[in-house]
């Protein structure tokens, strides 16, 4: 499971003129400016930018001023995944270390669209040894040792949100390397990818 939501695309300015800087060429922009959120490429512009981002990472350097940020609330086995493209991004996360015990859990906060009975009826059993352990910590002075058990039995599957900020380059990466993995999340991620404004600067298609 993946939710994507809350995302602004912005940079446009900088990245064009940062890519002309090459060409001494700003006397042929034609985008309009006027509006980051609705930002409309001119057709000299475009032309360029997917040329110089079908060239290769050196040439397409200009992706790297166009920034993305949005939120995502994914399991943890996908942000271990995630983290692999540090470069260039910044993420803020929702604290386990330190909210771990704010809540009860619930099967809800996992990720188990792909598990059967048996599993289902081992998570519900683990869900309810960590809440008993949340009882004790929470009303019992706080024992670290409650906390640990907890902690350290967390799944992987565990949803947990972060606010993340990334650009075109990062995402160039992430769409040609992930978009045939076997996790549900990543052809999500890619197929959202796709959605972007002027994605083919990414991936390379026509929209």
């Amino acid at each position: 499971m993946i939710e994507i939501d809350k995302v602004s695309v912005f940079g446009w300015e900088a990245a064009i003129r940062g890519m002309r800087n090459s060409f001494n060429s700003w006397d042929k922009i034609d985008s309009d400016f006027s509006s980051e959120a609705d930002f409309k490429a001119g057709e000299a512009d475009l032309e360029l930018m997917c040329r110089l981002s079908k060239a290769g990472p050196s040439h397409a350097k200009f992706l790297r001023y166009i920034n993305v940020s949005l939120d995502i609330n994914a399991p943890r086995y996908w942000w271990a995944e995630m983290d692999t493209y540090k470069v260039g991004t910044v993420r803020n996360s929702c604290s386990t270390m330190h909210k771990v015990q704010s809540k009860e859990f619930v099967r809800e906060d996992f990720s188990v669209e792909h598990l059967n009975e048996e599993s289902l009826a081992a998570l519900d059993n683990l869900i309810q040894v960590m809440n008993k352990a949340r009882d004790r910590f929470n009303k019992e002075g706080k024992n670290k040792d409650d906390w640990w058990q907890m902690i350290q039995l967390l799944p992987a599957s565990l949803n947990q949100k972060a606010t993340v900020q990334l650009n075109y380059q990062v995402l160039q990466n992430i769409y040609f390397t992930r978009k045939g993995h076997r996790l549900d999340e990543w052809h999500t991620f890619c197929h959202w990818i796709e959605s972007l404004p002027y994605s083919e600067l990414i991936t390379g298609k026509k929209e």
